[in-house]
């Protein structure tokens, strides 16, 4: 997560932006309105697939960690057609929690019951981070690219 964070193209994007309930029904339904914006602007099934899990997993994680009674959080995305590109944000009011993928296994080797979210974003996506949201937030991106033959 050294790297810095993919640009999309000027111009040429379509956008979407939802303030959603910090609950579990406000991430279900984060994860439901992704798909249906995805499909209708005609985004490659390879990016509708892993975008479904990713929003699953930020708007999980911004409705669990991420809560602050009475404040919502933001799903942001943004699609690039010719790039074949997706940025995916999810915003919440909780800034001094940063989210870290866990180790593969825990050292004592007791498997984990949870905690798999950050690791599923990690494989799933292209490139992912965390950057402040002032005054207080935070926002997790992530970007998932289609391969070439799927634009």
């Amino acid at each position: 997560m050294n790297q810095p964070f993919p640009q999309l193209s000027a111009g040429c994007c379509h956008t979407f932006a939802q303030l959603l309930s910090s609950t579990r029904r406000g991430a279900r339904l984060a994860r439901l309105l992704s798909v249906t914006q995805l499909q209708e602007w005609g985004a490659p099934q390879s990016i509708t697939e892993r975008a479904e899990l990713v929003v699953a997993e930020l708007a999980a994680n911004a409705a669990l960690h991420g809560r602050v009674p009475g404040r919502s959080f933001r799903l942001t995305l943004v699609f690039d057609p010719p790039a074949g590109r997706l940025r995916v944000e999810v915003t919440d009011a909780r800034g001094e929690l940063h989210p870290q993928a866990p180790p593969p296994q825990a050292a004592s080797g007791v498997p984990r019951t949870s905690g798999y979210g950050l690791s599923l974003v990690a494989a799933l996506a292209d490139h992912w981070d965390t950057v402040p949201h002032p005054p207080s937030g935070k926002t997790v991106r992530a970007v998932l690219c289609a391969p070439p033959g799927a634009r």
